[in-house]
């Protein structure tokens, strides 16, 4: 039974770098014709809408006003906030630059759960940490339309740090949830408050749309940032939260850029150097790694559950 869980909680992280590094593939499609704001909105109240079904027949979670305020404060940090300010840096500072710097998550997680969660970092995790961002650099410098561009972006670099120390906060803050509440609460509340948080944008956007704009391309996209970027992969990430510590979990972040990478070469044919390649296989073994603790355990608690 505990090697299942333990496999679980490693699929189920997989499966939401997999759903996130192709929403970045997806998201370039639907802004073709979706307003980026509305594309949020949307993609985060649709996601609420089976939620808020299931709770209307299985009665709303019962949170007290404490749970409710760290809930709140999760979907600020993600998906408000973060979207906010990666979205910003991005007009001021360069996409390589800002992938380098999205990159620091694991590092900043590792600090805040080790002063608010007391979770210590093994030696293979730190080095699996700073082999993942070496890869990432790899992966990113190897692209033949780089250019590294210094001058004029501080902004922007500021911007982009936000979205880190966000994403870093939402990860503690979920897996500190997630001691005491389903991945299930946690997800549908998330969401709902991620809605909210972005309705004021919406409707200021909405009189600007031009509905009869939308391509089936479009709107193809958005199906799969509702279903799969986010109701799967929120579901899929917050679980593994309420079963490994906060800075394994966040190394996987780092497969995101090659999932990407892989799915704007196969989906919008997009050039994937050796190089690249060998920098995303860099980063997957860095992954390995840093889990390597948890993943070792596992062929020992299956014995033991034989035995």
């Amino acid at each position: 039974m505990a090697q299942n869980k333990q496999l679980n909680t490693y699929l189920a992280l997989n499966a939401a770098v997999i759903f996130w590094g192709l929403s970045f593939v997806a998201t370039k499609i639907a802004l073709e014709s979706i307003p980026l704001f509305t594309l949020v909105f949307a993609r985060f109240s649709l996601a609420s809408c089976p939620f808020l079904v299931l709770m209307a027949l299985r009665g709303f979670p019962a949170f007290t006003r404490k749970d409710h305020v760290k809930m709140f404060l999760v979907a600020l940090f993600e998906p408000g906030l973060y979207f906010i300010f990666e979205t910003l840096g991005l007009k001021y500072t360069s996409a390589p630059k800002a992938s380098l710097i999205i990159a620091t998550i694991p590092v900043v997680v590792v600090i805040l759960s080790s002063l608010f969660l007391g979770e210590k970092t093994r030696l293979t995790g730190i080095l699996g940490i700073c082999l993942s961002l070496t890869g990432i650099a790899v992966l990113v410098t190897g692209d033949p339309q780089f250019k590294w561009a210094l001058g004029g972006s501080m902004l922007g670099d500021i911007l982009i740090l936000g979205a880190v120390i966000t994403a870093a906060l939402y990860i503690v803050s979920a897996r500190s949830l997630g001691q005491n509440r389903s991945p299930l609460e946690i997800t549908s509340m998330q969401f709902m408050y991620g809605a909210i948080f972005y309705a004021p944008a919406f409707f200021w956007e909405l009189p600007k749309i031009q509905w009869a704009a939308f391509s089936g391309r479009s709107l193809g996209a958005l199906a799969y940032l509702t279903l799969f970027a986010t109701v799967s992969a929120f579901l899929c990430y917050n679980f593994a939260l309420s079963r490994v510590p906060a800075s394994r979990a966040a190394v996987f972040i780092n497969g995101i850029p090659v999932v990407t990478a892989l799915g704007a070469w196969v989906l919008l044919g997009e050039k994937l150097t050796i190089i690249q390649a060998f920098g995303g296989i860099f980063v997957l073994f860095a992954v390995f790694l840093t889990n390597l603790p948890g993943i070792s355990a596992m062929p020992q608690k299956i014995d033991q559950s034989i035995s």
